[in-house]
């Protein structure tokens, strides 16, 4: 990524090589006013031509550092000091600052995403009418009620995946448990205690979820340690044999 800096200030950032125009200035016409004062000048004739000096795409890639910058072109020094997991922030974009000879793209403060449940109020449910004029004019319009998820949080999102896998888990043995129910032989003692293995530690890893205070306590429940193999605070499900 590069920047074009002009009088000390970014004007342009380009995310790829690209031919550009330094020094750009657009040429000019006559107008009919112009004509009226001095009829040599017709209107739309040139009256100041283009200007600016023309670069191919190739400078970025074969000219030095030293070379673009003297042509106001720098490359960018990412700056990810604020940035967070997308997966439980809300980043800021990027904005880009030049100084002492550097162009840095740097990061604001990075907003967490809730963690709770967004649920409808009370005010909801009162805004949620058909309007006046309307054939259904003072009647709901939705039919969730106060107190309903509007949108599921980080915790509610986490727990829904613990179970899905938790399912894809059960699925492999799922058909010892039909087996039986039909009338056939019995679920093996390792299988089932297996499922039990599976549906506690799903049960567990909620738990976790559930009690994390906030969004960087839950991302930690997903960090490995450097141990070997390595584990995490949230753990895995148990497989089947082990």
């Amino acid at each position: 990524m590069w920047a074009r800096v002009e009088s000390d200030t970014v004007t342009k950032i380009y995310m790829r090589p690209k031919p550009i125009t330094i020094g750009f200035v657009a040429a000019t016409y006559y107008t009919a006013d112009d004509e009226t004062a001095n009829s040599e000048h017709v209107e739309g004739t040139l009256k100041t031509s283009r200007q600016g000096t023309n670069y191919p795409a190739n400078i970025f890639s074969m000219w030095t550092s030293a070379e673009l910058e003297a042509i106001g072109i720098y490359e960018v020094v990412i700056d990810n000091t604020n940035l967070k997991d997308k997966e439980y922030y809300i980043n800021t974009d990027q904005t880009f600052a030049f100084a002492s000879g550097t162009v840095t793209a740097s990061y604001g403060t990075a907003t967490a995403k809730p963690i709770a449940d967004t649920l409808y109020t009370a005010q909801n449910v009162t805004d949620d009418v058909h309007p006046a004029g309307h054939a259904d004019a003072g009647d709901r319009i939705n039919t969730w009620s106060e107190g309903d998820v509007e949108t599921p949080g980080l915790k509610t999102n986490h727990k829904v995946i613990i179970n899905k896998g938790a399912a894809g888990q059960l699925q492999a043995t799922d058909w010892y448990t039909l087996r039986a129910a039909s009338g056939g032989t019995a679920i093996p003692s390792s299988v089932s205690t297996h499922q039990a293995a599976v549906r506690t530690k799903a049960n567990a890893m909620c738990t976790l979820i559930t009690n994390a205070a906030n969004v960087d306590a839950l991302a930690a429940l997903y960090v490995y340690n450097s141990a070997t193999p390595a584990v995490r605070p949230l753990g895995e499900f148990p497989k089947l044999g082990e």
